[in-house]
């Protein structure tokens, strides 16, 4: 599965979604891009969003995507908080039943 990773993620969180290629927002090349922008960039490039935004559901009209997201939902945007989640991000990514916004906490 091909997974972008916000830029207010840590970088090395893409190490933990083994088995699955993972780029960073910086390293797609699309750093700094307001998330409606984002949203189209990615279309058909990537399967999954996974950002720590909580916001981002009232920010989009997210009917324009087909791509799901997946929302941290943390104390922090610091890796020793987030790579916690990874466990049940990974068995939500397998699964087969992302919709089009998932809240892990």
């Amino acid at each position: 599965m091909r997974i972008l990773l916000d830029e207010s993620l840590p970088k090395r969180l893409n190490k933990d979604f083994k088995g699955h290629q993972v780029k960073t927002v910086p390293e797609a090349g699309w750093q700094g891009k307001k998330n409606g922008e984002l949203m189209k960039l990615m279309e058909g490039k990537f399967h999954v969003f996974i950002t720590v935004d909580q916001n981002l559901r009232y920010q989009l009209n997210l009917r324009n995507t087909s791509t799901p997201i997946v929302i941290l939902k943390s104390n922090s945007n610091r890796y020793e908080d987030l790579c916690k989640l990874v466990g049940k991000g990974l068995k939500l990514l397998v699964s087969s039943s992302l919709e089009r916004i998932n809240q892990i906490s």
